[in-house]
């Protein structure tokens, strides 16, 4: 098959294909174009509900682990002040 050939089979189908979905369109032009415009609006409104939720619990997660570090670092300062003093007293008594 000649490319020129091709590429004639391919409009007419792609126009055979177009006409077919404007006989058979169940709205109008600007009935399905309001429709898309309130879907992506949806769309929009979940996306930035669900960053805003995403942030809050990653804002949480990061604070409470924040304090989790926090009293691990002073749980490891105590005992490290214990084992200081007490490796000094059994020093000392040598």
């Amino acid at each position: 098959m000649s490319v020129f050939r091709y590429w004639t089979v391919f409009s007419i189908g792609v126009a055979a294909g177009a006409a077919v979905a404007l006989a058979y369109a169940p709205r109008t032009g600007d009935k399905t174009r309001k429709q898309w415009k309130r879907k992506f609006d949806d769309t929009s409104d979940y996306l930035k509900d669900t960053a805003d939720d995403f942030s809050k619990h990653a804002t949480k997660a990061y604070s409470r682990a924040r304090d989790v570090a926090d009293d691990v670092a002073s749980q490891a300062d105590s005992i490290a002040r214990k084992v200081s003093k007490t490796a000094n007293k059994v020093a000392g008594s040598f």
